[in-house]
């Protein structure tokens, strides 16, 4: 567990008074904090195979360490032989010790697990969260390959406190996720 609070220790040692000279933010409160990661995988296959689900929950447990639940459809849609209630994606959200440890492995050992990887995009929702977009789980150590049936994306959304897309960014940059243009500034 030692290795968790590295992040959480950096944040406040680091990364505050990093943002403060940066944004000359008056109060360490103004500081944006990372408050969640969502993972949310879409399964539509799901709706022809129902191991499909059980599989996919069992998987983003073990990546992210805490039990994901299965999310289900709001309405009919026939053209897609979806039926209201029916299992169409797993999600887990992450929090606290959790949520760093998480990071942590993603931008330590995960993303530099990707094939001819270069940086994530550095698109913002314009209001300082963060979208990513993970096209298999296999780069995740935790996914033994050999039992893998079918490969699987998901996205994963770091929620922040921050107001703007730049403040948002810059925290992001500071945990250490590699965005591509990180050398040249935003805006």
């Amino acid at each position: 567990m030692s290795n968790t609070t590295t992040l959480k220790t950096e944040y406040k040692d680091r990364i505050v008074a990093s943002l403060m000279t940066e944004f000359g933010y008056k109060s360490t409160m103004q500081v944006p904090v990372l408050k969640k990661i969502v993972i949310n995988q879409g399964l539509g296959l799901a709706v022809a195979d129902k191991k499909i689900i059980e599989t996919a929950v069992n998987e983003i447990s073990t990546i992210t360490g805490q039990k994901a639940v299965a999310t289900y459809s709001k309405k009919d849609i026939s053209n897609f032989k979806l039926r209201r209630k029916m299992p169409i994606g797993v999600m887990v959200t992450l929090r606290n010790e959790k949520m760093y440890e998480f990071l942590e492995r993603l931008v330590r050992v995960a993303l530099p697990r990707i094939r001819d990887f270069k940086g994530i995009e550095s698109k913002l929702d314009g209001r300082g969260n963060y979208t990513l977009g993970i096209e298999e789980q296999i780069i995740f150590p935790e996914i033994n390959i050999d039992n893998i049936s079918r490969i699987l994306g998901m996205n994963i959304t770091f929620v922040t406190s921050a107001k703007t897309d730049e403040e948002g960014y810059a925290l992001l940059r500071e945990f250490g996720l590699p965005f591509k243009n990180a050398k040249k500034e935003l805006i």
